[in-house]
């Protein structure tokens, strides 16, 4: 009978194995993020905050897989240089290949707002919001679209939405100052 227990301790490691690989890596990540984002809502300080937001964004990165990664990195890259046309090609590769993976469609429309096409931003930044409801960078990013065609109430709405999620978003307080006389039809 203690020959029966290492085969039956190999067996059940083996099926949590196939389990835990048949998982995808992406789903690890958002669950991993949910956690983070209740830890960043609870946060007492700004350093803390920013020390949270920054796992969030390293989770909400991961798209299981090292070839969409690699487009979202380039995208990245290119953007970060000013080579919108480039990171547009990129991201919108990658959101071909990857369409379920919401930080693509969020890197790609931060591209779309840098070339101003506000229409294909807002596409990509609805998308984003489709898959990940608490994506507080596209929420930010429909803030700033309205905000730029002159929708204050949207705008204002949208940086209220962020605020839950980040209180300690200075820029997103700035904003909601700005635009709360003329929401409330009182200007400033």
């Amino acid at each position: 009978m203690s020959m029966d227990r290492p085969i039956g301790k190999r067996i059940v490691a083996a099926a949590a194995l196939t389990v835990l690989f048949s998982i995808p890596s992406g789903s690890w990540a958002q669950a991993r993020a949910g956690e983070l984002l209740e830890q960043l809502g609870a946060a007492d300080s700004a350093e803390a905050a920013a020390r949270i937001e920054r796992n969030i964004q390293t989770e909400w990165s991961k798209s299981g897989s090292a070839a969409m990664d690699l487009l979202l990195k380039r995208g990245r890259d290119a953007l970060e240089v000013n080579e919108l046309p480039t990171a547009i090609d990129h991201l919108t590769a990658l959101t071909d290949h990857a369409p379920e993976f919401a930080e693509g469609w969020h890197v790609l429309a931060l591209a779309y707002y840098g070339s101003e096409m506000f229409g294909p931003a807002m596409d990509a930044l609805e998308h984003t919001l489709a898959l990940n409801p608490q994506h507080f960078g596209a929420l930010r990013g429909v803030a700033a679209v309205h905000e730029q065609l002159g929708n204050d109430a949207l705008a204002y709405d949208a940086y209220t939405q962020v605020l839950e999620l980040r209180p300690h978003d200075e820029a997103v307080t700035e904003a909601l100052e700005r635009l709360a006389g003329r929401v409330q039809g009182i200007e400033t």
